[in-house]
């Protein structure tokens, strides 16, 4: 079996048990079963670039290196954070061209491959993750790398017209040539990709196959998935201070919607607060009975939109609670800090509602967590934005238009009113896709394809590699 090096913007800790953000969830325990490196940034920033350091843990090799102030800032927070990512959710209205942004981006690629080619033998699986390391297989190429690459995008994949509207787009899509495999999470991010392809570079699908000059790279979806016997099993262990909160409630009749999301302009969160506010104007009452709870956690805070949607949610919240808190009771609790696993797998479990609304998502975890979580026999009912991936496989909840607070409110009401009858039927049925489309499903089957043999391989080049590693 060919070892698997996985190349990320971060290199997981793989000391921890648990780990935060779906890529690190899904790939971490794989990593310390198969065993491979993992290679990536360390997290760490310094004034000058400085060269990877390699750790053992357990089976696995992390490979890391530091970034410098300014490859942070343009490489990072810049192309990747202020270009790709709101060009890749939709809203142009936030993209940031700066030609030193895209220099910097390809420069950061350049020193990834330079550091990671020593680190490969002949037979190695190569996996990148995500959209801050598009061009990684173009830069592997050029040193002489034979190796299968595949990418995986966790993010959406934009429509070929939104696409165009990035300078460079013809050369981003031709980073992704460099591929033997593109992996997508949905059939219309999938769809958005072979369009650009066949559109506007005038390539046809053989054999399941695209051919760009001597290469040829199969577009495939991959849905994401978790560990759900780990979660649920996890969800059932409630700390102390969840265990009093849910008797508290229990004992006042009170029922809880959550809502799990980084602090992200995609996730649609100031829509979703003020649906749970139109909730409480057309119900009266659930006033003193329904309380929301919106875990939002910081992220890129020296992006400046996310600096401005934290001042928006802070006025809602602030909003909502002056216009309907009584002295013993908070409407809306909104936690702007990181929640650990441990304690947020029995908050989901605890919900009546997960509320998952975001604008533009690739996945969203969440959503199948919430549903790993619950109890089976009395399951609260799953709120799902039609624009999350999720929603491809999870069509039993109730879907809605994250931009229409009127339709979120009706569907924040239907379930709560909703039978248990009804909930266990469609709890159910989510159930079996989450078990389904689970971590090891997703990961084996990008592999399976990845390995298979597609006559990519161009000679003559092995002995670039072998001289390059001899430096």
């Amino acid at each position: 079996m060919p070892r698997v090096v996985i190349v990320s913007n971060r290199v997981a800790d793989l000391r921890k048990k648990s780990q935060t953000g779906g890529l690190a969830v899904a790939l971490a325990d794989a990593m310390r079963e198969r065993g491979g490196i993992w290679f990536g940034w360390s997290g760490e920033t310094k004034e000058e670039a400085a060269p990877a350091v390699a750790e053992t843990i357990g089976r696995v090799a992390a490979v890391s290196l530091p970034l410098s102030r300014r490859e942070v800032e343009e490489y990072y927070l810049g192309y990747a954070n202020s270009v790709l990512w709101p060009l890749f959710h939709y809203r142009l209205d936030l993209v940031d061209h700066r030609p030193n942004f895209l220099d910097t981006y390809a420069a950061v690629n350049r020193r990834f491959a330079t550091e990671l080619v020593p680190y490969l033998e002949d037979d190695d699986l190569v996996w990148v993750q995500d959209y801050h390391l598009m061009p990684l297989a173009a830069r592997l190429r050029e040193l002489g790398c034979r190796n299968r690459i595949g990418f995986f995008l966790h993010i959406p994949f934009p429509p070929p017209d939104m696409l165009a509207a990035t300078s460079n787009h013809r050369e981003m899509v031709e980073w992704l040539l460099e591929f033997d495999l593109v992996g997508l999470q949905t059939s219309t991010d999938v769809g958005n990709l072979t369009r650009y392809l066949e559109e506007h570079m005038g390539l046809e699908e053989i054999g399941g196959a695209y051919r760009h000059g001597s290469r040829q790279v199969r577009v495939e979806r991959f849905p994401i998935g978790i560990d759900p016997v780990g979660f649920a099993a996890m969800a059932r262990e409630e700390p102390d201070d969840v265990a009093i909160d849910l008797m508290r409630r229990k004992l006042l009749g009170q029922r809880q919607i959550i809502g799990v999301d980084r602090l992200d302009y995609s996730k649609g969160l100031p829509e979703r607060l003020r649906a749970y506010g139109r909730l409480l104007v057309q119900h009266p009452e659930y006033e003193r009975v329904v309380s929301f709870l919106q875990i939002a956690p910081p992220t890129r805070e020296d992006v400046d939109a996310y600096a401005e949607i934290r001042l928006e949610l802070e006025a809602l919240a602030g909003s909502i609670n002056g216009r309907f808190a009584e002295f013993n009771w908070t409407p809306l609790r909104y936690i702007h800090r990181p929640v650990s696993r441990e304690k947020l797998a029995p908050l989901l479990r605890a919900s009546d509602v997960g509320f998952v609304t975001p604008l533009r998502d690739g996945m969203n975890l969440v959503a199948k967590e919430y549903v790993a979580a619950q109890d089976v026999e009395d399951p609260g009912v799953l709120v799902l934005s039609r624009f999350a991936g999720a929603a491809e496989e999870l069509d039993a909840a109730l879907l809605v238009n994250p931009y229409d607070v009127d339709e979120m409110s009706r569907r924040l009401h239907q379930a709560l009113e909703m039978p248990l009858a009804e909930r266990r039927r469609r709890h159910e049925e989510l159930l079996e896709k989450v078990m389904r489309q689970n971590a090891t499903a997703w990961l084996e089957s990008f592999l399976e394809v990845l390995e298979r043999p597609d006559g990519n391989q161009e000679a003559g080049t092995g002995d670039q590699v072998a001289a390059f590693r001899a430096k």
